[in-house]
């Protein structure tokens, strides 16, 4: 049976996807990207699964929600999952970016190669420190904040990312979403509120680091317990 893809009208809406499938699914798109680069021109449900530490059934049960891909016998052409995986997630054009806060983790970011590999441009960033304010960053303008909402009125911009410290978070974000922004990351460690139709992806540093310190010392306990531990 030939591959299916999903087309626009056909992707469920957000509500109905769960956030561990779709986060799977950008960890497959990786993956067949990788293999694509190293030549591989096909790969099974197994295969993929074992790759990334999941079942093969997980593998198929995530692409369900979008259709039915694959060929009997021969499994998942890499190149068209990877053309279906970019319809599904939405990065089959470019999205331009703007950055607000151009400190030590917002310098790093503008030097990040991986968001245009994913289609993602960077058009400009914002400070408002006028040794920042005017010049460059690997190419990426820095202008005045108060520029904001011009610049996302004329490169139609739908994403942004807050890269501030926590006190001003709050207020840059209420400047994004007043300058028609939809979605955002923000990278400082506090809670904001927003409307309900912003969508919002939080990355706090700390606490993954917190997890991971977790994780360890749990297993170190689990580990004391046992016997001869």
């Amino acid at each position: 049976m030939a591959e299916s893809h999903p087309q626009p009208g056909d992707v469920p809406s957000d509500s109905t996807v769960p956030k561990a499938v779709v986060a799977r699914l950008s960890l497959y798109l990786r993956e067949l990207q990788r293999l694509e680069a190293a030549g591989q021109q096909t790969i099974s449900s197994a295969q993929l699964g074992t790759l990334l530490g999941f079942s093969d059934a997980q593998v198929r049960k995530d692409l369900g929600f979008f259709g039915q891909f694959g060929y009997p016998g021969v499994g998942y052409r890499c190149d068209e999952l990877i053309r279906a995986m970019r319809d599904i997630l939405g990065t089959n054009h470019v999205w331009p970016v703007v950055m607000v806060g151009v400190g030590n983790l917002g310098q790093a970011l503008l030097g990040y190669r991986g968001f245009a590999r994913q289609n993602f441009r960077i058009v400009s960033a914002f400070d408002c420190d006028p040794t920042k304010v005017g010049g460059t960053i690997n190419g990426i303008p820095v202008r005045h904040v108060d520029q904001l909402p011009d610049v996302v009125r004329c490169e139609q911009i739908r994403l942004g990312l807050i890269v501030v410290p926590g006190e001003r978070a709050q207020e840059v974000a209420d400047k994004l979403v007043a300058a028609g922004v939809e979605g955002i990351v923000n990278f400082a460690p506090v809670t904001l509120s927003l409307p309900p139709h912003i969508q919002l992806v939080s990355v706090d540093l700390a606490i993954e680091l917190e997890q991971l310190s977790f994780a360890v010392t749990s297993k170190l306990h689990a580990a004391a317990v046992q016997p001869g531990g």
